[in-house]
């Protein structure tokens, strides 16, 4: 699909590797709605790119539907979506004291990652589903955003990687579903970027935080999230995987 006059909304587009992909498909003549917490650089990304900000909290599940049909309505249809937001904590399943996790912190990053990407898929479709579809018969494509702690999660991580695995994990059925209709769903697996979550790490830190990949070993950067983005916009034979952008890289327990 062209991206040249198409509209995308990018969730969690204020910052990091959305806000990359963001920008390189507004450079490439695209219309772009940013979504991110009210507290974010949304307005002023937005601006940057021509496009239009949307406060938003992705575990508010209701207020996303609204939101999303307000953005769409804006620019007079969807093509893409791209979902960034998440997050995670570091809990055991049986903590050193003998306490278990908690359950309520477990269901949160449940919620706020794979729950969340379900429901703004499940909006996007929707929208998606009206348009016209090109001459290869295609109407739309979503990009989730998983993480290679999917597939090796370390020590405490047990519940984001659940989430991500789970996100993982509907990527292809999900592509089945909507395949009837020409959307492509995608799910993205990075190893450590330099995003936000990472700010203040020292060099000696990233070093040793990916010392066990292959090459280049140092943390990605937000441009090559969005290049592998971009790519999979454009390639119609790109659906219902999950890519590693991770340098070769395979999480130790620890």
């Amino acid at each position: 699909m062209d991206i040249s006059g198409s509209k995308a909304i990018f969730v969690g587009g204020a910052s990091g590797m959305c806000r990359a992909t963001a920008t390189e498909f507004a450079g490439k003549g695209g219309q772009v709605s940013i979504l991110d917490l009210e507290s974010s650089d949304g307005a002023a990304v937005a601006e940057e790119l021509g496009g239009k900000f949307y406060p938003c909290n992705v575990m508010d599940y209701d207020a996303m539907a609204d939101v999303m049909d307000s953005a769409v309505s804006d620019m007079g249809g969807l093509h893409y979506v791209v979902n960034t937001a998440g997050g995670g904590g570091a809990q055991r399943t049986l903590k050193k004291d003998g306490t278990r996790h908690s359950l309520s912190d477990f269901r949160r990053v449940i919620d706020l990652n794979l729950i969340a990407s379900f429901n703004i898929n499940g909006i996007a479709a929707e929208h998606m589903a009206k348009n016209e579809p090109n001459a290869d018969g295609e109407r739309g494509v979503m990009i989730n955003t998983a993480s290679i702690a999917a597939f090796e999660g370390q020590v405490g991580q047990v519940s984001y990687t659940a989430a991500k695995a789970g996100i993982a994990g509907m990527t292809l059925t999900m592509a089945r579903d909507l395949g009837v209709l020409g959307i492509r769903c995608m799910t993205i697996a990075p190893s450590l970027f330099d995003t936000g979550l990472t700010a203040g790490i020292p060099d000696e830190g990233a070093l040793q935080l990916t010392k066990d990949a292959a090459f280049p070993r140092r943390m990605g950067q937000p441009h090559e999230f969005a290049t592998m983005a971009i790519a999979i916009f454009e390639c119609p034979m790109m659906n219902g995987s999950t890519i590693r952008v991770d340098a070769g890289q395979r999480f130790a327990p620890r």
